[in-house]
Parts: structure tokens; C-alpha cells; sequence
């Protein structure tokens, strides 16, 4: 299968505005046109379009929260594999795919999870508090869809299951109960997720996780399963030395493309729910950076120990940066980046009584 990666003119970043996404978008130069469904709270447009003429109706969505900006990018090159190539048009035939980019365009261009008003739309199924959860289940109910694709980013600290590896893709079939039971729309989407993973070829650096299944019915997710929608929830994680998330970007548009392929194709009908559960756990161990044989003081005196750094995503000039932040030093955290300070500062130790910022900083002065 072949990626379509057509966005070069945009700026190899984590921060993809509303104004970047209609530059990308046009320079597809696709015969497709958005509509604009509605406005946020802040009154900026949010886009939609159709594609496909076949009988199976999928409904999706991108950035529910702002700074979750991967699979905005990676539905464009859906798009474009849908349009320019023999087997999206076959594709395209037998599905009809109804896509919402970036729900949540104030948030996109503050780059912030919340909308404008700090709200978690993902957390407003049942109130419904605001425009844009509003125009979402517009859109489900005037629509009816046959299934759902709630679009998501996660952060580098999950790993694929007890593993080094980090989840660069996790997937969750969400729960419509408290008891988490398998309802029939919930299996559904366990089967769909199995079908959508096997082919995706995984390797030493990089693994595939299941997203935890608490069940709220305030999330979107849950909350449609519970109204027997088959919903999957996409996770983009991080991939090694990928924190901009062009390969996990590619991951995802392919999972997209596999799993609009078995909807059409029933392919799901031959996995199972036990094919799903033996997909890890999420397990959230990672960090950042580790740093090794750091000489420090405490309250029991010397000792030599591993130190972790987690990044804060910060927009800074229209460019996302990533700040290091001292985040502790738990036995079982396992660092993305490991740096041995071997006896580097054995004269001077670190005060982890100090605060987070003081500790940062005596961190980043031994580089």
C-alpha cells in the first residue's frame, strides 16, 4: 500500500492550526469541498466533508482536543488515497465516510486540549454543554452511522504492555457500562480493531497497546457504544526519536485504511474478542529521558540513582518546543532516552529535596 504524504509545505511541527489545515488541505488539490457544519465557541468554522458512495457509513472525527494533532494529518493522506489511487477508489465504493477535522479549532490554535471555555469536550457526551459537542451529535444523529472513529493523541509515557517499547498506537473498543460488558456494538469493535492490527507491521522499537476501558459515559466514545454505535477510539503515540510523529502519523493512516477495509470487506467476522484482549494493556512507565548514575543527596545521605525528565509540550512562536521536567525517580520507570552521567557530577549531587525546577535545571547544567 503506497502512503501519501503530500504535505510537505507545512512545517515539520506538532502545531497544525485551522489556518495550516485548510493550507493543507487545498494543496491536495483534491475534487473534494469542505462544509463548514458549524462554529466553535469562539466562532471559528469547523469543516466536514463526504466521501464514497457505498452503503457502509462510517462517521469521524479529528482533534476533540486541539493538541492531539496527528490524526488531522494522517486523514488528509487518507483523503488522498482515497481519490488519487485504484484501491481507495475501490475502497471508496463501498463505504461512506463522513470526516469532522479538527472539532475543536480553538483549541487547535492554542494548541491545547480544552476549547475556549477550558472545557474537555470529551467529557460533555450526556450535558452537551458546548457548540462544538453540540455540532458532533448533529452530526451522529442526522447521519447515523453505521460505525464511529474517535481520533486521538497520547503522550510518550505509555508503552506497549510491560515492555520497553513505546505504544505508538493504542486502540480501545470503549465500554458501554459500568460493568463493562461485551454489548454487540462493543464487540463489533473489538473485532475491527483485531482486523486493523494484524496487518500492521510491528517491530523491536515500537509496539501496538489497548487503551484502559474504564467505562464514562461523558466520553464520547462510551457514550455512543452505549447507544449500540460501534465506536473505536485511535491513540497516536510516540515512536522513537519521533516527536514531531511523521512515522506514527503513517501508522495511522494505514490502521485508517485497514480498518475501512475490513468494515467493507466483513474481514472482522473472522476475530475474535480474545484477538482484541491479547492486544497489551497500556502500561504508563516511560519517561522521557532517564539519567543514569546520577550522584545525589537526600535525607539518608549519597547514593547513585536513575533521574527522569518528561517533556512539556509549550507553544512558542507558532512552533511546538519541548521542555524537560524533572518528573521523579520511580524503580519501575523505564527512560526513552538514557543518558549515563557515569561520575559526572559525583563532586557536585543533586538535592532531590529541592524543587522540580531547581532539580531541571541542575540536570540540564550537566549536559
Amino acid at each position: 500500500m503506497v502512503y501519501f504524504c503530500n504535505m510537505k509545505h507545512v512545517n515539520n511541527n506538532r502545531y497544525f492550526p485551522p489556518e495550516t489545515f485548510l493550507e493543507a488541505f487545498h494543496a491536495l488539490n483534491l475534487d473534494l469541498a469542505l462544509e463548514t457544519i458549524g462554529r466553535s465557541e469562539e466562532g471559528r468554522p469547523v469543516y466536514a466533508l463526504s466521501i464514497g458512495s457505498g452503503e457502509v457509513k462510517v462517521l469521524a472525527w479529528s482533534q476533540m482536543h486541539g493538541n492531539e494533532t496527528t490524526t488531522t494529518k494522517a486523514l488528509l493522506d487518507l483523503l488522498t488515497f482515497l481519490e488519487t489511487s485504484p484501491e481507495g477508489m475501490r475502497l471508496k465504493a463501498g463505504i461512506g465516510l463522513r470526516i469532522i477535522f479538527q472539532l475543536n479549532p480553538d483549541g487547535a490554535q492554542r494548541y491545547t486540549r480544552v476549547n475556549a471555555n477550558n472545557e474537555d469536550l470529551n467529557r460533555d457526551a450526556v450535558n452537551r454543554t458546548q457548540r462544538e459537542t453540540q455540532l458532533l451529535m448533529r452530526e451522529y444523529s442526522s447521519y447515523a452511522p453505521d460505525y464511529c472513529l474517535n481520533l486521538h493523541g497520547q503522550r510518550t509515557i505509555f508503552a506497549a504492555g510491560s515492555t520497553a517499547k513505546p505504544a505508538t498506537l493504542s486502540f480501545l473498543a470503549p465500554s458501554a457500562d459500568e460493568e463493562r460488558s461485551i454489548t454487540p456494538a462493543r464487540k463489533l469493535a473489538m473485532q475491527l480493531i483485531a482486523a486493523l492490527v494484524e496487518p500492521l507491521a510491528l517491530s523491536d522499537e515500537w509496539g501496538i497497546g489497548r487503551y484502559d476501558d474504564g467505562f464514562n459515559i461523558n466520553c464520547v466514545g462510551d457514550y455512543f457504544t452505549a447507544e449500540g454505535t460501534p465506536t473505536l477510539l485511535f491513540e497516536a503515540g510516540h515512536y522513537p526519536n519521533d516527536y514531531n510523529r511523521d512515522k506514527t502519523r503513517k501508522y495511522i493512516y494505514l490502521s485508517l485504511v485497514n480498518v475501512l477495509q475490513s468494515m467493507v470487506s466483513k474481514s472482522y467476522t473472522s476475530y475474535s474478542i480474545e484477538d482484541y484482549l491479547a492486544i497489551p494493556e497500556n502500561v504508563s512507565h516511560l519517561r522521557d529521558v532517564e539519567y543514569k548514575n546520577v550522584m545525589i543527596v537526600n535525607n539518608a545521605g549519597l547514593t547513585k540513582s536513575s533521574l527522569f525528565v518528561q517533556y512539556r509540550e509549550e507553544l512558542l512562536n507558532g512552533e511546538v518546543i519541548f521542555v524537560p521536567e524533572y518528573a521523579g525517580n520511580q524503580e519501575d520507570w523505564i527512560g526513552l532516552t538514557v543518558i549515563d552521567l557515569m561520575q559526572k557530577n559525583d563532586k557536585n549531587p543533586i538535592n532531590i529535596n529541592e524543587s522540580s525546577v531547581k532539580i531541571s535545571e541542575s540536570l540540564n547544567s550537566l549536559l
